[in-house]
């Protein structure tokens, strides 16, 4: 159907004063007033009503413009009438304008000293008669209009009336969309909307999303008003059973609750910043209802206030031959350590308070690193607490959480300290450089230097606490397997005791007169039950564990016990007698033969002693040779300084070839491969150069190396052998390994000091100063 222009009942003029509106559209149909305080707007007003009132209204762009050019004003406006205006004290015009049709802007006739335009009229296009989907349309959106109404949306009388007897839709869609507060790009897109059934469904769209914004806005009203009704029917209740327990007689649980804390506050002796900040929280307690969510967390922080130990000491009893005699019952040899340890009691006796060092036992598993500070905690009479920080990587763990966060804790630390229940014990920080680095959950490492540092520790922060708790009266000691993870601030503050490995003769001493007794008493067998020779406790060690602690061996004599205490469960009571020959029948065929040794003297295969985390090892180190360009192949997972002893034992080689019978142009028709056993191992360190050249020299000569010779030690180029570190511990692998004689460095003559007597005696030393010492000591005469 033809749309047709509507006929208009005013005729525009060939210029228009334009009136820039801001914040607002003006719609045909539309009265409103406006407060007019621009000169260019009080001018263009006054020249309206000096002629014949009318004006074109056009919407600012950015309403905040007070000097908006043509550019800034929208070129689609309404046509308007000024029915009153009035001045007002504070020198603005006040005027009432009526819309009286849509026009376009074709022109800027002049900018001073007001807009004058020239405009385009944008008559409504006539429908002559309307479809039964328009007629639908229209009751639509009356029907909304009386719906968002009804939902306490208000609108003027006279829109609801002018809606219900408006007969076009065009003039509908502008009266309901100049009374629903659009914003002014949504309501120009309206205006300049042509064609009045669309323009219609434009408005019936934003009035059913302005109802179900309403609808919503209702219902979180709704909400609020039954949560509050909720609480304060709550409250009134409570105070009812509050006053009928007080008639009854019957004590307030949360009085009752307080009365207690206090009691525990006032008996906990606290300090005097701490019992100040107790009270406080207390107060603000006693004024918190107890549905409040802070609550309970408030009340656990007070309880962690009352029962820390903060002035609770135990007395120390230092009796050294009480100690000493403790540490011999718990520990057989370690006499370094055990001096050490006096030492550190005789002092504490003598100066009664003591800033103490922090021990730090380090050494490989198993060798008691854990129990020399429980033996110490006996011999101080103090308490022994724990903490093992293998794998922590959050601070937190150390220092604690914020209270400001749900479940929060303080760290170990201070749940030790309240565990210990004093405020000196034996704080053991057990697998210390197994501490995990820094990361986005903060260093766990950095924690632990104000703890372990005595001149910080007597006011040790934890997050939680928040207050400053002393620590200086502790006694710390830590335990590591090697140094070399942890950071050398916290090093500093160490002081390091060794613990080597233990021999063969050692651990027989060790698991007979402490192992096999506390695994009998452990699998609930007595003395008589069974028993084990000395030979099959020899075997145990050196068939079925290769270590440096006794972990191991004490899991090999539990497994023997074990098979007993399952024989005397089925009734069979006979006591056994464990011998060598009866050993594999309990564990089962050896795991562990002497095949670190060499079977016999072989060309190219030396014997090297190595130093790991776990104690002294065996390393073959193999040497082959083959037709070539003088190429050197490296295998075996070897790290960077052990490929440059590789380098450096190829360059002596060929550079004292003739002293070895060794063809001077080998380099040149020879590839040669070096390879150490156990590639899926990484091994890095200078400790096998002397080994290295060894099995280099021999393959090239074809001298075999005596198999049971074993050595150490870091070469030069100018063939010197120098120092290297774990002397004890690769003593004790080659006694395991059943070798005769072992070559050291001449300057690590000194270290066996630490070495005992008796693991001296079963190996032939010899000390090199060169590396033709060590070559002349391992080489066999050419077969």
């Amino acid at each position: 159907m033809p749309l047709q222009p509507s006929a208009r009942d005013f005729e525009l003029p060939d210029s228009l004063p334009l009136l820039a509106v801001r914040d607002t559209v003006v719609f045909p149909h539309m009265i409103l007033p406006l407060f007019i305080g621009r000169n260019q707007s009080l001018a263009a007003v006054q020249q309206a009503l000096e002629g014949d009132r009318m004006i074109m209204l056009a919407s600012q762009k950015e309403p905040d413009l007070e000097r908006p050019s043509p550019d800034d004003i929208y070129d689609t406006g309404c046509v308007g009438m000024i029915m009153r205006s009035l001045k007002l004290p504070d020198g603005r015009t006040k005027v009432l304008v009526q819309g009286l049709g849509k026009a376009r802007i074709r022109q800027y006739l002049a900018t001073r000293p007001f807009f004058s335009v020239s405009v385009e009229d944008l008559g409504e296009a006539e429908i002559p008669q309307l479809s039964l989907e328009t007629e639908a349309l229209m009751r639509t959106v009356r029907d909304q209009l009386n719906e968002l109404q009804g939902m306490g949306r208000t609108f003027p009388n006279e829109v609801v009336l002018a809606a219900e007897n408006m007969e076009d839709p065009g003039g509908l869609a502008d009266v309901v969309a100049s009374n629903l507060g659009l914003k002014v790009g949504v309501a120009q897109q309206i205006l300049e909307e042509d064609d009045p059934v669309h323009r219609l469904h434009r408005v019936k769209e934003l009035l059913a999303k302005e109802t179900e914004l309403v609808s919503v806005q209702h219902r979180i009203q709704s909400q609020a008003r039954e949560e509050m009704s909720r609480s304060q029917r709550e409250y009134f209740l409570r105070e009812q059973l509050r006053a009928i327990q007080s008639e009854l007689g019957e004590t307030d649980a949360k009085a009752e609750d307080l009365l207690e804390l206090r009691a525990q506050i006032d008996k906990a002796k606290l300090p005097a910043e701490v019992g100040k900040e107790a009270h406080k929280q207390l107060r603000r307690l006693e004024t918190m209802p107890v549905e409040a969510a802070e609550y309970s967390m408030l009340r656990t922080y007070l309880e962690w206030l009352a029962e820390l130990p903060w002035q609770n000491s135990t007395r120390d009893s230092i009796d050294l031959s009480a100690a000493r005699t403790i540490l011999d019952e718990d520990h057989y040899d370690l006499e370094k350590v055990k001096e050490r340890i006096l030492e550190f009691l005789a002092v504490c006796k003598l100066k009664k308070k003591l800033k103490g060092p922090v021990l730090c036992f380090v050494g490989p598993p198993g060798v008691g690193k854990t129990s020399l500070g429980k033996s110490i905690a006996r011999a101080l009479g103090r308490k022994f607490v724990r903490v093992s920080l293998g794998g922590l990587r959050d601070e937190a763990e150390i220092r604690g959480h914020r209270r400001t966060y749900v479940g929060a804790l303080p760290g170990r630390i201070i749940q030790s300290m309240k565990q210990a229940g004093s405020n000196n014990p034996v704080f053991m920080l057990d697998e210390l450089d197994k501490v995990g680095g820094a990361d986005f959950r903060g260093d766990p490492s950095a924690a632990l230097l104000e703890l372990l540092d005595p001149e910080q520790n007597h006011a040790f922060s934890d997050h939680y606490i928040n207050l400053p708790f002393d620590l200086s009266k502790v006694l710390f000691i830590a335990t590591a397997n090697v140094l070399d993870s942890v950071p050398s601030a916290l090093k500093d503050r160490l002081e390091v005791i060794r613990l080597a490995g233990y021999s063969t003769e050692q651990k027989l001493a060790i698991a007979r007169r402490y192992l096999i007794p506390r695994q009998l008493e452990a699998n609930g067998l007595q003395e008589k039950d069974l028993s084990l020779s000395r030979n099959a406790v020899l075997r145990i060690i050196s068939e079925y564990t290769a270590e440096a602690g006794l972990r191991n061996l004490e899991r090999e004599l539990g497994s023997v016990c074990r098979k007993v205490a399952l024989r005397r469960a089925e009734n069979d009571l006979r006591s056994v007698r464990v011998t060598a020959g009866t050993v594999a029948g309990y564990l089962g065929p050896p795991r562990y033969l002497d095949e670190d040794k060499l079977g016999q003297h072989e060309v190219g295969v030396a014997t090297g002693l190595a130093w790991t985390e776990v104690g002294g090892q065996i390393l073959h180190i193999e040497a082959s040779i083959m037709p070539g360009s003088g190429q050197l192949h490296l295998t075996g997972q070897l790290g960077n300084v052990m490929k440059e002893s590789a380098q450096a034992a190829l360059s002596y080689a060929r550079a004292h070839a003739g002293q070895w019978g060794i063809d001077a142009d080998f380099h040149k028709n020879l590839d040669i491969h070096i390879h150490v056993p156990a590639g899926a191992i990484p091994k890095d360190g200078p400790s096998a150069g002397v080994t290295m050249v060894t099995a280099l020299v021999s393959i090239l000569s074809q001298r075999p190396v005596n198999r049971e010779v074993a050595m150490t030690g870091e070469m030069t180029l100018r063939g010197q052998v120098l120092p290297v570190g774990g002397i004890k511990e690769k003593l004790l692998a080659a006694v395991r390994a059943g070798m005769q004689t072992v070559v050291l460095p001449c300057r690590n003559e000194k270290d066996l000091v630490d070495v005992p007597s008796g693991l001296r005696r079963r190996l032939n030393l010899l000390f090199a100063d060169r590396v033709d010492d060590v070559l002349t000591a391992a080489l066999e005469e050419k077969r």
